[in-house]
């Protein structure tokens, strides 16, 4: 399987690397030379710069993005909305099965402002009842800013062209990955996702079969305090996370 990974430089691009370099030929498109890669350096912004790290890939991971909310608009707009939309018609245009797009639980985290989900990712358990209402992906976007507006926004794409092309598209809703590899702050224990379970999660998602079209999919470790549903991930593409944030209290 030929895939191409774009931000293979980063945190979780370095962690998939490691997990899918034995098993399949990889290529990067990146800002910077990915050592002992066929690395494409190129900008998102730049369709016609970036179209040729597509041809011959089976299968994308879109990992680039300007990640957050202290980015200027007009960085998260030429990175996150045209540059995810430059993928997406690149991976049409080469004939590419898949593509598997990093989105993000900041697609949903403005549900945060309502109980109990504002005490949970406060730490204030004593506030918490003891059965409360997943997170699904069937449930409306509530984004709380204007970077998780821009995944909402590939999400949408995505559905536009797995309905209109024989492109696949999975995105991905990443939990929190840290380099620590470990939950530090109390919102951490709700949304913190470990290295191995988001690498788990993005190779379940490349090798899903073809009748998977297009779906969205949580991706956290298996935190006691978590609120976004995996039960679909696990029937989806059987993600079963390994970790869990309270292991480190």
């Amino acid at each position: 399987m030929k895939i191409l990974v774009t931000g293979m430089s980063g945190l979780i691009g370095t962690a998939l690397r490691e997990r899918l370099e034995p098993r399949a030929e990889l290529s990067a498109l990146n800002r910077s030379d990915v050592p002992g890669i066929h690395t494409t350096r190129a900008d998102l912004s730049d369709f016609d710069a970036i179209r040729p790290a597509f041809d011959g890939i089976d299968t994308v991971v879109h990992l680039a993005a300007k990640a957050g909310e202290n980015f200027p608009f007009n960085e998260l707009l030429q990175t996150n909305v045209a540059g995810t939309r430059h993928v997406y018609e690149a991976a049409r245009q080469a004939g590419c099965r898949r593509v598997v797009f990093a989105s993000s639980g900041a697609t949903v985290s403005g549900w945060e402002t309502d109980e109990p989900y504002r005490s949970m990712v406060a730490g204030d358990y004593d506030n918490v009842p003891s059965e409360w209402q997943m997170i699904d992906h069937t449930m409306p976007p509530r984004p709380a800013g204007v970077y998780g507006s821009t995944k909402v926004w590939g999400e949408a794409l995505g559905r536009f062209y797995a309905d209109t092309t024989d492109l696949s598209v999975l995105c991905i809703r990443l939990g929190y990955v840290n380099a620590p590899d470990r939950p530090g702050r109390p919102r951490d224990y709700s949304v913190w996702c470990s290295k191995r379970d988001i690498v788990n999660m993005l190779e379940l998602s490349v090798d899903a079969p073809d009748t998977l079209h297009y779906d969205i999919l949580f991706a956290n470790s298996n935190n006691r305090w978590g609120y976004r549903d995996l039960l679909h991930s696990k029937e989806a593409v059987g993600f079963e996370p390994q970790d869990a944030a309270e292991a480190y209290r």
